[in-house]
């Protein structure tokens, strides 16, 4: 490999991870990571949890200490931007006007929040939750809130709602949809959640649109929803999903198409280009039967870090297909839901329910899909074994308790 290295736009948790990776598999050509915000690398799952909680300091989010990169002979550039890939050349080029020549590039610039399209999304107590400095932001407005409204019953939006209550703020929670997480889990895992929730004192309203946002002085009061109901809002947080970041690809004529469409391996169709993380659709044997076909792009910490490893592994010459089982999970107040698989909207459900908790079992043509393990994490570390490996699991068996799902997953 020529001088000019592997050179890894997006500093987020696929790029470290390729970067580290590397490093652990032998490669000694230089590695450049660059990304968009000023500070290392660092965790985002806990910001709208143990961060926004007070459970964790910012310096405890970092993935690794400042010594790490020097001693690993990792440069990293914080605080640019990519804005365009001349293929032909190799180079890159970034927003202060400096340009990075390489041998081979990795897209990991994974994705940016959906915004409200309507008058009043800029008002001051209007938020989003991406960044450690959305976190810092929303840590701020918190401090002298009393009544909270977010927009979107995702897991951001949940998360959030949980610490808001903790907090004994008023809670509002508008979502479009008829239950919470409706792309993601079954009706079941909703209606758990939901009444979970409202115990804790959230209010939902289902099925409902934003129609106004309420401004007094220059700041956000309120949100009047689309049946004309008013709710009191000093802080508003909008969760409402997010898009690939896919642009520099798309300029530079790679294929996109909702994500940055790579191959088995994570390859782009310019042999000297990957994609991996938020940003990356790839195919894969867990979305055969979904809507969107084969292929899917996965916004998760599992996925960023499996495709790390294996775009690393084939770079040093040790290629594989990328095949992991996807996995999720969301701390929720006191309970905590963690998800093995795809499953869509249609795929039947069969809970599987004994002492605390339970796991709802999804079936699509008859075939295990995914499992939604809410305070069962014997079951979730099982249901991942038993989608690696394709073992059977009828839904009779799935809904007995004394069905033993960890000999299963063994071989036992």
């Amino acid at each position: 490999m020529s001088q000019s290295g592997i050179v890894i736009l997006g500093a987020g948790q696929a790029g470290f991870q390729v970067a580290a990776s590397l490093r652990e598999g032998g490669f000694v050509d230089p590695v450049t990571l660059i990304g968009d915000e000023p500070g290392l690398p660092y965790q985002r799952p806990p910001l709208s949890k143990a961060y926004l909680a007070g459970k964790v300091e910012a310096t405890g989010l970092a993935l690794r200490a400042p010594a790490y990169f020097e001693d690993h002979g990792i440069v990293h550039r914080g605080g640019v931007r990519g804005v365009a890939i001349d293929r032909e050349a190799r180079v890159l080029h970034l927003d202060d006007g400096t340009s990075f020549a390489y041998e081979h590039l990795v897209l990991a610039t994974g994705s940016r929040n959906r915004t409200l399209p309507m008058a009043g999304a800029e008002l001051a107590g209007v938020h989003h939750l991406r960044s450690l400095a959305d976190a810092d932001c929303l840590q701020a407005d918190l401090a002298g809130a009393e009544s909270v409204v977010i927009v979107g019953a995702g897991f951001i939006g949940l998360e959030f709602a949980s610490v808001c209550a903790a907090r004994g703020l008023a809670v509002g929670v508008v979502e479009a949809g008829e239950r919470p997480m409706a792309r993601a889990v079954s009706a079941q895992t909703a209606s758990y959640f939901t009444q979970s929730h409202e115990a804790a004192g959230v209010r939902f309203a289902f099925g409902a649109g934003i129609r106004d946002l309420v401004a007094e002085a220059g700041r956000i009061a309120g949100v009047v929803i689309a049946d004309g109901t008013a709710l009191k809002a000093d802080l508003l947080l909008i969760g409402i999903g997010v898009v690939p970041n896919q642009e520099i690809a798309a300029d530079a004529g790679l294929e996109v198409a909702d994500g940055i469409v790579v191959d088995a391996h994570l390859a782009t169709g310019d042999p000297a280009i990957s994609a991996i993380g938020d940003a990356a659709r790839f195919p894969s044997r867990f979305a055969s039967g979904l809507p969107g076909g084969d292929r899917v792009r996965i916004e998760s910490v599992q996925n960023a870090v499996d495709q790390g490893r294996c775009l690393a592994a084939r770079l040093v010459g040790r290629p594989a297909p990328y095949d992991a089982v996807p996995w999720f999970w969301s701390d929720q107040g006191p309970h905590k839901l963690q998800i093995a698989g795809l499953s869509s909207p249609s795929d039947e459900a069969v809970v599987r329910q004994s002492g605390n908790g339970l796991s709802v079992f999804r079936y699509r043509d008859g075939r295990l899909s995914a499992v939604e393990s809410i305070d069962r994490a014997a079951d979730h570390m099982a249901a991942r074994r038993i989608l690696t490996l394709g073992l059977p699991v009828t839904p009779e068996q799935a809904a007995d308790p004394g069905f033993d799902l960890k000999a299963l997953a063994k071989g036992v």
